[in-house]
């Protein structure tokens, strides 16, 4: 049987999520020690938060400059009804395409591109213009990637850390 997703989310749930972040690859037996289960249990909170879909994969994280793809940018893409189909099908068929997004406001699409050179970016702008108006910006660095998520259930919002700075003034 299943459970609730929200059920899985408890204190146990939170802790294998929290470990799962910090290394994907520990054994089952590890992630029992260091979240207070046994591995029994801890192997079945695990299938279980899979087969609800809070663990979608376990994945590998890959230098995308060893690759040669040297480049990397973002495209804002205004597209209107008649191309966004055709534009969903193109996209997926692009290996440059890292992410796409759909949006709300005045641009229709974000797409997370790189490249191996700006002369490829550059190309893949221009494949782009059948579907839209591509409007880019080359990322120069990247101070957070990444960043793992709070799984502890206390979200600390912007207005709740705003409200202590100001009355820290």
């Amino acid at each position: 049987m299943v459970m609730d997703s929200t059920a899985l989310m408890d204190s146990f749930g939170r802790s294998l999520l929290a470990e799962l972040q910090d290394n994907a690859r520990l054994s089952i037996a590890e992630l029992a020690r260091r979240v207070g289960l046994s591995a029994t249990a801890t192997a079945e909170r695990m299938k279980q938060m899979e087969e609800v879909g809070i663990v979608r994969s376990y994945t590998v994280e890959i230098d995308r400059e060893a690759l040669g793809l040297e480049v990397l940018a973002f495209i804002r893409l205004t597209c209107d009804g008649q191309h966004y189909y055709r534009l969903m099908e193109f996209v997926q068929t692009l290996e440059e395409v890292r992410e796409c997004h759909h949006l709300t406001g005045g641009d229709a699409f974000l797409l997370k591109v790189t490249t191996t050179s700006m002369s490829g970016l550059e190309a893949l702008i221009e494949a782009l213009l059948p579907y839209g108006n591509p409007v880019t910006s080359v990322v120069l660095s990247t101070p957070i990637e990444r960043r793992k998520y709070a799984v502890t259930g206390k979200l600390t919002s912007v207005a709740k850390k705003k409200a202590g700075w100001a009355a820290r003034r």
